[in-house]
């Protein structure tokens, strides 16, 4: 499952592998993670070297949670509730936009991924990570939309951010997500374009759930 920021890939794919009885993989929270770490520990998220370097010596665990959740463990410490801040979303893409860090990052994915039984999201699930996946999604919004989900994300977690500035935010990381060099975000040519735009959650998964019975039987 791939699509931009805000499409809503981490409700959905939460949901799905739920009732599924899947695992659900992060695979954004694993460059959350490495973002974090970087930021904590004064690493350059600038330089792709040091990125690596640092990666080379992080361990990242993604476990089930309740309601679906995954769990982070950085380093062996829960870092969950501290991937979301404001900082983490401001570098994300800079951290992630590096060949070396995605190199080793879909390295790590695909081996989480190589039991069965998972539903993956991310920039470049379908493209680069597991290009031969069973089923294969897009989901994208209206910038608008995506914009007041992560608005109405930020504000439950306590966090007062303008609606301008993420939009700003997130037309920003648009850019640096689908222009990068190395697995850039894009549609892969056999996935399912969903617009949620003026879907609701239900509708969506509804939706997808049938397409992946249809499919996987």
């Amino acid at each position: 499952m791939d699509g931009p920021a805000g499409a809503g890939k981490s409700t959905v794919a939460r949901t799905i592998a739920g009732r599924l009885g899947f695992l659900y993989l992060d695979t954004g929270a694993m460059y959350r993670a490495l973002a974090y770490k970087a930021l904590t520990e004064g690493v350059d998220v600038r330089d792709d070297e040091a990125l690596s370097e640092l990666l080379a010596d992080t361990v990242i665990e993604l476990y089930p949670a309740e309601h679906g959740n995954v769990e982070v463990i950085l380093d062996g410490v829960d870092v969950t509730e501290k991937l979301r801040t404001p900082q983490v979303n401001a570098t994300v893409s800079q951290v992630a936009g590096f060949a070396s860090v995605r190199t080793e990052m879909v390295a790590r994915q695909r081996v989480l991924a190589s039991q069965g039984g998972v539903v993956m999201d991310g920039r470049d699930i379908g493209t680069c990570v597991l290009p031969e996946a069973d089923v294969k999604f897009y989901l994208t919004a209206s910038l608008d939309a995506r914009a007041q989900r992560r608005y109405h994300e930020m504000q439950r977690m306590g966090y007062n951010i303008s609606l301008a500035r993420i939009r700003e935010e997130i037309e920003h990381r648009d850019m640096l997500d689908s222009s990068r060099p190395y697995a850039p975000l894009s549609k892969a040519d056999d996935a399912l374009l969903v617009d949620t735009t003026d879907m609701e959650v239900e509708e969506v998964v509804a939706y997808m759930i049938e397409v992946c019975r249809q499919r996987l039987t």
